[in-house]
């Protein structure tokens, strides 16, 4: 017979049901064990044992089997369900004593996740077998366990035919991933708690389903054992007797209202009498099957709705009671009362249209790989909540219940993932029946586990597996289970947008250009709410056009955000042979066939240092936003504006500050009233003073909290907004000059000064992003010869007033005709117009603009533009107008593979300065796209990783009359036309 990892049938064996009830009396197995890994599953043991950590994945911890990284294509050759005999195989093995408390209790072993088949024995004797990376399995081990020392022995099959539905875009590790414990309960326990708050109608009167199922283990049942279930806030609790089913009419079906009238009983409630003779007949009815389903519906008045923005949570407390009264078992839960629903195109959460502002999550650590602890969890949701997010998607697989946890806590939207992805076989294994019970059993059980979690708004069935019979049945039995949650699946939209796509309740695209969302909102064709479940790609310098997605959303109804793709970058730590370390990525462990950088997509790095792009969105994301007239603004007056769903402004304050040419000239507190959500109020800003025309004037204010928040302390900025003053003055072109007899040009008519180390020149080219790359544009730079422009000159003229140097570009899009002129002004500085033609042959470039290298020891840079963080034309509302100091060696944003980075948009003037106030100031003629680097577009183009880069001791400066958007081409759209740098006559000075 085929092994049980190559039996797609076979999903478990022994494994208990899934449940929802923490057990807290429990022996930690976590922790070192003996290990060794076999080539095959059916491989004897050696006696070489090593160690191991638990939670851990083997590929991390040095051991013959290292990470390997595919996105679509699967890491092997064969077909489902089979797979390699070469099958790398963890043995991990432990002893651990039985508590003498636990005798004669039911013992139960749990194992939280293994990667990809587990196969449990507990001294020599079989346990058990499951499937699914990404959930616990739990075997009872009562009979097996014995007194004093117990030796428990776990094989973890690294591919299996569950390897074909676990195919996400991610590292392929081996091991056992989540916590290991036992934990007792009585032969008589809780065996599933049911505890979903809702709303009704009013949004103010709590609704709370409620059920408990008793379970008899190895013992005869006997009548009176009894649940209550005890909400905090309620004097009295919810009683039953159990074990017992719903109370059932003459006609043998549930009858929720005689229920509904015993819970309005339990809680004090006024009843009729008519009711009371009901409530009379169900006191004295019981009936003893073996296991017991106890059910209460109850509404609570007054309840404060739990919210992403305020999640309000209420303890609850099931206690079991044996027939003498005493405590058997006691749960303790928390409940967060809210009402998920679709209203025509609409997802309404608490009654109200919610903008999902939400980003895709792995599991993910640099040094262990899938292992994640509590604190590494929560530190990802309280950035997230610091960034502005309010949802995240469990990318692709159910989290740990710890993470759910914190979500209910923290307060963030869930869309809870099943752990199904067939990528490499889309098209098949969705209809394949030898699947079906793994796709049901994965959608069911993490349901079952996940469904009292208020933070989970819609179940997912997946990830890019088609659409087929085995979705079908798993969407049925979701339906069925848990009518309070609405549908999501975006195999079932794929090609169609406007079918009825009876498995998915959301219309949930990936990567849609911008014009395809607001047409189909446009259509009168749309027939469910559009939330795209992936989109702005975060591959290296990316997320451009962010803001225009947003634009969309928030003007077109129908259209309800999103989830970025994703949130960290992929990058593993890796020791390389001078015993330095870098940030791995595809082929770096010798894996083939691998997918290279396609891991390296989020807007965190591996270390979780936010990326530039994540300043985007959190200014994108602002809770309040301001306006003002131009007169109002000149007297101190603005329009303040709360986006929030739920919350007034009350947990905010502010501070305003007045600038002219980037220096401070007042500043004050605001005094900012409660304003309800969504609504707006005008307010006074005590103290500012109208600046005049001496210079280029801004008004920013800037949000804090007012008070420590569970994400954020006192005083943690939540946003700023920015309003320009009227009247004030920009700095336009350079004055007239005085002759040109100072300017210095050598042989080949560049310009010559003694501080620059490489003249004024031509750029057309970057070093090209993972867009730039991926989308197919470097190669056609490349192709025509814009990283490598050979310059021709075709004249110098001489002026009284003007040198003016001519040169051309043969490219294989044809010739760039290149016009420098050239001035010496009264104080000393030079003037330098420049003048470049496009042939449209060139349709697409990087950039128009000029390159020098000024000389060793100018380290301090200050620039009056967008910052303090890089910026891009078509990523540029998270820059504020300011004027930034830092250093040349700080401007560089270190993506793991190196690319076009540290640019800022709309910079008015740069000076890079060195010892003894030595340095040169460059004076724009209007706002252009610059960038100070040590490094040149070559070097970062022919690096792979970027610990490989040297810095140059010269600085590299960038000033671009255009520069191409971002885009996302990498999996994506690319810029939007209008970021786009095509044929032309380009002037700049």
């Amino acid at each position: 017979m085929p092994g049980p990892w190559v039996t797609p049938e076979l999903t478990a064996l022994n494994r208990l049901p899934m449940h929802a009830v923490p057990h807290d009396d429990r022996v930690e197995l976590d922790g070192r064990w003996r290990f060794q890994l076999l080539r095959a599953p059916d491989a004897p043991a050696t006696d070489q044992w090593a160690e191991a950590d638990v939670p851990g994945c083997w590929t991390m911890q040095g051991v013959d089997d290292r990470p390997h990284y595919t996105n679509v294509q699967m890491p092997f050759r064969e077909l489902p369900p089979d797979v390699p005999g070469d099958n790398p195989t963890g043995l991990y093995e432990r002893t651990f004593m039985l508590p003498a408390r636990w005798a004669g209790r039911r013992i139960v072993l749990h194992v939280g996740a293994a990667e990809s088949v587990l196969i449990a024995t507990l001294n020599g004797r079989d346990v058990g077998i499951s499937k699914d990376s990404h959930l616990a399995a739990e075997f009872d081990v009562t009979g097996l366990v014995v007194e004093g020392e117990n030796t428990l022995t776990l094989r973890v099959v690294k591919w299996s035919d569950a390897t074909f539905v676990e195919d996400q875009d991610q590292w392929w590790h081996g091991g056992i991933t989540r916590s290991v414990f036992l934990f007792a309960t009585s032969r008589v326990h809780l065996g599933d708690i049911r505890a979903i708050g809702g709303l009704r109608e009013d949004l103010v009167t709590g609704t709370l389903d409620i059920g408990v199922d008793v379970a008899f283990s190895g013992v005869e049942q006997e009548p009176g054992w009894t649940v209550e279930a005890h909400l905090e806030g309620l004097d009295e609790p919810l009683r039953a007797t159990a074990p017992t089913t719903a109370p059932r009419d003459e006609r043998g079906s549930w009858s929720r209202e005689r229920w509904d009238v015993q819970a309005r009983r339990a809680v004090g409630a006024d009843l009729s009498a008519e009711e009371l003779e009901t409530w009379q007949q169900l006191v004295d009815w019981q009936v003893p099957p073996t296991l017991g389903a106890i059910r209460w519906s109850v509404d609570v008045p007054g309840v404060e709705p739990w919210s992403s923005e305020r999640p309000r949570l209420c303890g609850l407390r099931i206690t079991l009671r044996s027939p003498g009264g005493e405590v058997v078992e006691e749960a303790r839960l928390k409940v967060g009362f809210r009402r998920v629903e679709i209203r025509g195109l609409d997802l309404l959460i608490n009654g109200r249209r919610v903008l999902i502002r939400g980003v895709n999550r792995h599991d993910f650590d640099e040094r262990t790989g899938r292992v994640v602890s509590a604190e590494s969890m929560r530190a990802d949701l309280v950035l997230m909540k610091q960034f502005g997010f309010n949802a995240v998607r469990t990318s692709h697989y159910p989290n740990d219940p710890a993470f759910l946890d914190l979500t209910d806590e923290l307060g963030l939207y869930v869309v809870d993932e099943a752990d199904i992805e067939s990528h490499a076989f889309w098209g098949s294994l969705a209809d394949d029946p030898r699947y079906l019970e793994q796709w049901v059993s994965r959608v069911s059980r993490m349901a079952i586990r996940d469904k009292n979690h208020p933070s989970i708004i819609l179940w997912s069935l997946g990830n890019e597996s088609g659409h087929g019979a085995n979705h079908e049945a798993a969407a049925a039995w979701l339906r069925r289970y848990d009518p309070s949650r609405p549908l999501h699946y975006e195999g079932a939209v794929r090609f169609d947008w406007t079918s009825d796509q009876d498995v998915s309740d959301i219309t949930c695209p990936m990567y849609p250009p911008i014009w395809a969302i607001v047409e189909h909102a446009k259509s009168g064709k749309q027939l469910h709410p559009l939330i795209m479940c992936e989109f702005s790609h975060a591959m290296g310098n990316s997320n451009g056009t962010l803001a225009e997605y947003w634009d969309a959303i928030e003007s077109t109804p129908g259209l309800q955000g999103g989830f970025i793709w994703e949130w960290w970058d992929h990058g593993l730590v890796q020791k390389l042979p001078d015993g330095t370390e870098r940030w791995a990525y595809g082929g770096d462990f010798g894996d083939t066939p691998n997918d290279g950088n396609f891991c390296i997509d989020g807007v965190v790095w591996p270390n979780r240092r936010p990326k530039p792009a994540l300043w985007e969105h959190k200014q994108l994301a602002a809770p309040i936003r301001v306006t003002a007239s131009p007169d109002d603004a000149r007297r101190g007056r603005v329009e303040i504006h709360n986006r929030q769903d739920f919350r007034d402004t009350s947990w905010l304050r502010a501070r305003y500050e007045v600038t002219v040419g980037g220096s401070a000239v007042s500043n004050g507190r605001v005094e900012l009233p409660p304003i309800a959500a969504r609504e707006s109020a005008s307010i006074d800003l005590p103290g500012l003073r109208a600046p005049g025309d001496a210079g280029e004037a801004w008004l920013t204010i800037h949000f804090e909290t007012a008070g420590a928040e569970s994400w954020a302390p006192a005083g943690f900025e939540i946003c700023w907004a920015q309003v320009p003053l009227p009247g004030s003055a920009r700095r336009g072109a350079p004055p007239a000059a005085a002759d040109a007899a100072g300017v210095q040009l050598d042989a080949d008519g560049l310009l010559v000064h003694d501080l620059l180390a490489a003249p004024p020149s031509l750029s057309l080219w970057r070093a090209p992003t993972d867009n730039d790359r991926i989308g197919g544009m470097a190669r056609t730079w490349s192709d025509c010869g814009l990283d490598r422009l050979v310059r021709e000159l075709v004249s110098v003229e001489r002026g009284a007033d003007a040198v003016v140097v001519k040169s051309r570009y043969a490219t294989g899009g044809g010739a760039v005709e290149h016009e420098q002129r050239f001035r010496t002004l009264r104080d000393g500085a030079v003037a330098i117009d420049e003048t470049v033609v496009i042939p449209d042959g060139l349709s697409d470039l990087a950039r128009v603009g000029t390159v020098l290298e000024v000389v060793a020891g100018l380290e301090e840079v200050e620039w009056f533009g967008r910052g303090p963080h890089e910026t891009y034309p078509d990523r540029k509302r998270g820059g504020q107008f300011g004027r930034w100091r830092s250093t040349v060696g700080e401007q560089y944003v270190p993506y793991v593979r190196p690319q076009e980075n540290g640019g800022h948009a709309d910079v008015r003037w740069v000076e890079l300065r060195g010892d003894g106030g030595r340095g040169l100031r460059i004076e724009l003629d209007e706002p252009r796209q610059v960038s100070v680097s040590h490094f040149r577009a070559a070097d970062l183009a022919a690096a792979t990783h970027d610990v490989e880069l040297r810095p140059r001791p010269e600085s590299i400066v960038h000033i671009d009359a255009a520069h191409r958007g971002l885009g996302t081409a990498s999996c994506g759209p690319d810029t939007l036309d209008e970021y786009l740098v095509g044929p032309g006559t380009y002037r700049w000075s």
